[in-house]
């Protein structure tokens, strides 16, 4: 089979994972992924640029005899992370002259993980250049994203950067770049809420230091490139740099439909106020869209009922889970009912450390709502509506985002 290419001599010899549908036994995969891997043919040395899962190292060895390469000298990692990194010791075992280009920190983990004997590697530093005769690898480190020791990789004479996690999607496509741009919105905004949000003042320093460089391609490790480097260039910096917009996520869990009925006044009240309201029952909810829905938000309303004298246990979970994420928010409340008393308010703000929020007042219900109740939501949905008032409103991001 003839293999594709980006430019001549520079080829992708990765694989498309269709049927995976859990990544780090957490992060839902509703549309698979990729592990993507580069050759690159300078007219004096061949680089690998990243391999590949080691449950898909055979197709990654079966792209490479595709080409017929006998010979790899580099093999560029940018991040130690078993997808991008799994298949090194069989690529190691089939070209034995290969070294590993990495970071020092990189090292240090490709040791800890794979037992890569030190003598195969060749550290690099931060903008460090490496010749391979008609073209130059310039090493860019981008730590935390998302690891301490992540770095990318520009092909200056293409102009063509290799990123390794930034800019990744989880998109099985047999399209080698971005064709649907609303699927290609969609797969890296979920990518970028699950994996990437916890790091936003990290990733503003690292588009910082991309901002001089001529890009005419974005070649990440997960998902399609982007020959039209602007439109994943403008999503990163509104996600991370743009104020919230006029979002409240309300996520919430009811046992028997007390909470249930509050959150459904509590939806309508912000509605009628202006305020676009994102809703997630707890109970079944596919965790990446809850991330989505936080990274524009300025507002996260918790609905719960109280078990056992506090917070419902999915309830926690989503609360544990906004805290490792770090949107943006501002604002967060709580709404719910009671039986008899208990800790369920404490509870949820103890579980949040992370977020630099205001905590607004809650709602707590002893039994059924009442019409005392009701007006103590409005008011509360007054309070939000009011607070929003200076933040822009959500809309599509064909037009406000790109």
């Amino acid at each position: 089979m003839k293999p594709m290419t980006i430019r001549p001599g520079v080829y992708p010899v990765g694989a498309v994972d269709w049927d995976r549908r859990l990544f780090d036994a957490l992060v839902p995969l509703p549309d698979g992924t990729s592990y993507n891997s580069y050759l690159v043919q300078g007219s004096e040395k061949t680089a690998l640029i990243d391999t590949v899962d080691p449950s898909k190292q055979g197709v990654l060895l079966e792209h490479l005899k595709e080409l017929d390469i006998k010979n790899i000298d580099y093999v560029v990692s940018h991040h130690a992370e078993q997808d991008h990194s799994g298949a090194l010791p069989m690529v190691l075992a089939e070209y034995p002259g290969a070294k590993i280009v990495c970071s020092q920190k990189c090292k240090g983990m490709l040791i800890d993980h794979l037992m890569i004997p030190e003598d195969r590697f060749i550290t690099v530093a931060d903008y460090e250049t490496l010749s391979l005769g008609n073209r130059t690898l310039e090493f860019i480190y981008t730590p935390w994203v998302h690891w301490p020791e992540t770095m990318v990789t520009y092909l200056r004479e293409d102009k063509l950067l290799f990123t390794g996690d930034f800019f990744g999607s989880h998109l099985a496509t047999s399209d080698l770049y971005v064709v649907d741009e609303g699927q290609a919105y969609e797969s890296a905004k979920r990518y970028f809420a699950e994996i990437m949000m916890p790091f936003r003042t990290n990733i503003q320093r690292n588009l910082d230091k991309l901002r001089n460089y001529t890009i005419d391609v974005i070649a990440p490790s997960h998902g399609p490139l982007y020959n039209r480097p602007e439109f994943i260039l403008k999503l990163y910096h509104s996600w991370v740099f743009d104020e919230p917009d006029s979002v409240a996520v309300i996520a919430y869990v009811s046992m028997h439909g007390t909470t249930q009925k509050m959150v459904e006044y509590m939806t309508e009240a912000l509605s009628q106020k202006g305020v676009c309201v994102k809703q997630f029952d707890l109970v079944e909810v596919d965790i990446g869209k809850l991330a989505m829905a936080l990274v524009d938000a300025a507002t996260l309303v918790v609905g719960t009922p109280t078990v056992l004298a506090g917070l419902h246990p999915k309830v926690a979970y989503a609360a544990i889970l906004a805290n490792a994420l770090r949107p943006k928010l501002k604002f967060a409340t709580a709404i719910g009912s009671y039986g008899w008393g208990g800790k369920a308010i404490e509870q949820q703000q103890s579980l949040v450390p992370n977020l630099s929020v205001e905590f607004l007042a809650p709602v707590l219900v002893k039994g059924f709502p009442r019409e005392a109740d009701f007006v103590a939501l409005d008011n509360l949905a007054s309070l939000i509506a009011e607070k929003h008032k200076v933040l822009p409103m959500p809309s599509s991001w064909h037009i406000s985002r790109v």
